[in-house]
């Protein structure tokens, strides 16, 4: 029941296409936004070798483009400022028109079930707040969010079902809570319109999303791609097989002109930290390459502390720091981080406003010019080992670490013997610094910070922005 009112939208949109002879591809649709001053793709299909002509009622200029043997079609068209809303008329002879298309900023945002939980929450798991931004949902805010259908496939996939919602109760309600909350951010500071496509699947690994001939070249010996070679579908959680959501889900949304990516995934990866810190950047890079844009934002969420099958197996807490570190091996990213927002028992935390802003303030302040906020998490990059303590300094933004003047928990500290100790830290110096000791460890050799499955943080940025979880050694 929960998926009636896509399907029925669904089914109503397809009713429509098949009316006409020219068909834009399901992304297209009404209500949709579109990139700002670009050059959007647009593209579908048609009759074999028809001329088909493209009109908007933003400008007066018209794009004509011609299908090829097989009917397909694409086009370049020229979009203004943020505004609307607009209408799209194509044709090949008969017409048909998107209505209530918008300008603005569009994020194409993906990952797993943190990404893919809607405002209303999954069944007996809520997202906090969910009420107020659902009944308060006013139609005259321009934000729209799409959901693409959740699809599986051995081979790229031209075309994937997407409903576009408006800004409704029903819609928001709909909509992924981390896309919207990102998207609400947005609207707020910049006041134009804003679109986030939610292309996202519970349980999937990032090897899911990425195109099989990436995952051969890189990845080879590590990735089985057999299901791929041999034709043959798994039987057994299909979906969480690689390049699979890459086929059927992702490679439909090339090249949908888009401002960048947001990213929540990484809970299935969790026991293969260190490989994730190979496959996330190979990720983006794929991202971008298909795209065309190098320089394309991709701004990612950390996992969120969780009880696992053990709440002190640091499994967690090295996945938490493996992702922090890609961050150093992806230009134009940024990170949200969660280490304040886990829940013990939930693996799908209640607090989605904070990741939805945490990761808007990252766009707000990297790509919209926006200044006057430290939004990267406190990032340590020195570590100094003493007699009796170790000095970690931090990139920790223009007003540096907090709190002050009280001793910090969660930290521990190993010596020649490789055995970790509870220890205290203090922020030092010009508050970019800590200082960590132990009665236990005289002669410090390693360092830690939220190596558990689940931990409380205690050391923030003046901003309330949690210090990512670290380590400084690379023990097994």
């Amino acid at each position: 029941m929960k998926h009636l009112l896509s399907t029925l939208m669904l089914l109503l949109t397809a009713t429509v296409m098949m009316s006409a002879k020219v068909q834009p591809a399901p992304i297209f649709a009404d209500n949709m936004v579109l990139q700002q001053k670009s050059d959007v793709a647009l593209w579908g299909k048609a009759e074999p070798n028809a001329k088909v002509v493209i009109k908007t009622t933003w400008s007066k200029a018209k794009t004509v483009v011609t299908a090829d043997t097989e009917g397909a079609w694409k086009a370049r068209v020229a979009t203004p400022e943020a505004g609307g809303p607009y209408e799209i008329t194509i044709s090949d002879g008969e017409k048909l028109t998107l209505k209530n298309v918008m300008i603005g900023e569009v994020w194409i945002c993906s990952g797993q079930s943190n990404m893919e939980m809607q405002v209303r929450g999954f069944w007996g798991q809520p997202v906090e707040h969910s009420a107020e931004y659902i009944l308060g949902a006013d139609p005259q805010i321009p934000i729209r969010s799409c959901n693409i259908e959740r699809v599986i496939s051995l081979t790229p996939q031209p075309e994937c079902g997407a409903v576009w919602y408006e800004h409704t109760p029903e819609g928001v309600a709909e909509a992924s809570a981390t896309a919207y909350f990102f998207a609400r951010k947005l609207y707020d500071v910049l006041k134009i319109p804003v679109g986030v496509i939610n292309v996202s699947w519970g349980g999937t690994p990032i090897e899911g999303w990425m195109d099989a001939e990436y995952l051969r070249k890189d990845f080879a010996g590590e990735i089985n791609l057999s299901h791929i070679d041999s034709g043959v579908m798994p039987k057994d959680y299909a979906y969480q097989h690689p390049a699979v959501l890459y086929n059927g889900m992702l490679h439909s949304l090339i090249p949908y002109t888009a401002k960048g990516f947001i990213w929540y995934q990484g809970c299935n990866n969790r026991l293969l930290y260190d490989q994730y810190k190979r496959l996330q950047p190979a990720f983006v890079k794929m991202l971008r390459e298909k795209w065309g844009n190098d320089r394309m934002p991709f701004y990612f969420t950390q996992i969120a502390p969780f009880i696992y099958e053990d709440p002190n197996r640091p499994e967690g807490g090295y996945m938490m720091w493996a992702q922090a570190q890609t961050l150093e091996l992806i230009p134009y990213s940024g990170m949200a981080a969660t280490h304040d927002i886990g829940d013990l028992y939930c693996i799908h935390p209640a607090k989605k406003k904070e990741v939805g802003d945490r990761l808007a303030m990252q766009a707000l302040v990297n790509d919209y010019g926006l200044k006057g906020v430290d939004v990267a998490p406190p990032y340590p990059h020195v570590f100094e080992f003493k007699e009796g303590s170790v000095i970690v300094g931090f990139d920790a933004g223009l007003m540096g670490l907090s709190p002050i003047n009280m001793p910090l928990e969660g930290f521990e500290l190993a010596g020649e013997d490789k055995v970790f100790y509870p220890a205290t830290a203090w922020v030092i110096d010009n508050m970019q610094k800590i200082s960590v000791s132990s009665p236990d460890v005289p002669k410090p050799i390693a360092v830690r910070y939220g190596m558990k499955n689940y931990s409380v943080p205690s050391l923030f940025n003046c901003f309330g922005i949690p210090a990512t979880p670290f380590r400084s050694d690379d023990w097994k």
